[in-house]
């Protein structure tokens, strides 16, 4: 199976109640389950991004934010999460953004250009795919693959931003 990454927009009571539920019953399971409506996954493609962006010498804060964007805050308290009911172990457990930086990766996602960013992918599908990291593959545009995850991650932290939600972000 592969790696993927995910995201899931919660409510703070929401965490607290699978806080709550990892200290009290057997097996420490967090009761996790948010609704599919509140889950995203980009699969490889926002790693893809922000490789292409590294390897073309993008503005740094852009970087940084797509970085965080993925990975979360160090400092959040979701030790509990880290369960097998949660991510099946493979990397860093999940990973949360309180809903102020919510906001913030929101408003800063909406000023991004992402077309800037991507003004100098290769023409080649082949060869674009390679610089992302994604091998040599012609099987996809990855100038559109790139968008679509890239707005689909965007109108998530949008959504999450505008009802005061948390995001958690994981490998699975």
């Amino acid at each position: 199976m592969a790696l993927t990454q995910q995201f899931a927009r919660v409510t703070p009571d929401y965490l607290d109640r699978c806080r709550t539920s990892a200290l009290t019953s057997p097996g420490a399971s967090p009761g996790w389950d948010p609704p599919d409506g509140d889950l995203l996954d980009t699969g490889w493609a926002l790693w893809g991004l922000i490789r292409y962006c590294r390897s073309t010498g993008a503005d740094p804060e852009a970087i940084a934010l797509l970085d965080r964007a993925v990975s979360g805050d160090p400092d959040g308290n979701v030790g509990f999460l880290d369960h097998d009911d949660v991510y099946d172990g493979f990397g860093d457990p999940p990973r949360l953004l309180a809903p102020a930086a919510v906001a913030d990766v929101a408003a800063a996602l909406d000023r991004l250009q992402l077309g800037d960013l991507l003004a100098d992918m290769p023409a080649s599908a082949e060869v674009a795919a390679d610089v992302c990291g994604f091998g040599p593959r012609s099987d996809i545009d990855v100038r559109e693959h790139l968008t679509e995850h890239f707005v689909a991650l965007r109108e998530f932290y949008r959504t999450a931003a505008r009802h005061t939600q948390c995001v958690v972000t994981w490998i699975d």
